[in-house]
């Protein structure tokens, strides 16, 4: 009998952007404007403190209202956040969807938004959330409402936000991506709301991914991806990635400095 001995496989590369390239990668900000606005000025301080070699972009992983006091707030700031010399990419977060859903369908999507924070995002358009008890009449003048309180200018950039941005070695999407699948392939419901499938799979996905929706003390790093919610709405720490060449950094709110990851 002749045994044979099992090839060992080489670690992959790690994964790298291109030269020149610098992300800020924002995780899951729920409605905390306080944070978004502290995590903004601590990229404005990093940029002073190590001037980039090349370009800058600012990517958003998506879920920016609910949950939190601020949701008008950080729309707004989002909506028209355009610094000189920045490439600035925002995803679409299953928060984002169903604030939607509840402008186009309200009967059907309240009873699910109602769950996940949505009394929160009215409240912060001056809104009365309607109660769970409330006919259709009364949904759908909850929705006119937002519709009426919402700006145009935010209501377009709802509706324009992305599902996956993909840069170097990395992808950045807000949920995950459904292992064995093609990205151009995926569906939005999994890029919005996967989970289990997603987080359990014990191989490459090709790219390494970058993403939120799944909430943790600390940001997850693993061989394959990257989680940076952090749940900003209760711990009151929003994380900031930040990638060049093959570093990882992060930064985060109320904690000191910028730190390897």
């Amino acid at each position: 009998m002749i045994f044979r001995r099992r090839p060992v496989e080489q670690p992959s590369p790690p994964a790298r952007l291109p030269p020149g390239r610098r992300l800020y990668v924002i995780g899951d900000i729920h409605g905390t404007l306080d944070l978004l606005d502290d995590i903004l000025i601590r990229i404005e301080n990093d940029l002073v403190a190590r001037p980039p070699k090349g370009t800058i972009g600012v990517i958003g992983l998506g879920d920016y209202v609910d949950r939190g006091p601020s949701s008008a707030g950080v729309l707004a700031r989002l909506a028209e956040f355009e610094p000189d010399g920045f490439d600035v990419i925002f995803l679409k977060g299953n928060h984002e969807l169903m604030l939607l859903q509840f402008l186009d369908d309200p009967v059907a999507a309240w009873p699910g938004w109602s769950n996940c924070g949505g009394e929160q995002t009215l409240r912060s358009y001056g809104v009365e959330p309607p109660d769970f008890r409330a006919d259709a009449k009364a949904l759908r003048a909850a929705s006119a409402r937002l519709a009426k309180a919402l700006p145009d200018e935010v209501a377009l950039w709802l509706r324009t936000l992305g599902l996956s941005h993909r840069e170097g070695d990395y992808l950045f999407v807000h949920a995950g991506i459904r292992p064995g699948v093609e990205l151009d392939d995926q569906r939005e419901n999994d890029l919005l709301w996967i989970r289990d499938i997603f987080l359990n799979h014990d191989k490459s996905f090709g790219p390494m991914v970058v993403h939120g929706h799944t909430p943790a003390s600390e940001p997850v790093v693993k061989f394959n991806r990257i989680g940076i919610d952090t749940m900003a709405f209760s711990s009151q720490i929003l994380t900031c990635l930040v990638l060049e060449g093959e570093e990882r950094l992060v930064m985060r709110t109320y904690k000191d400095g910028i730190h390897p990851l």
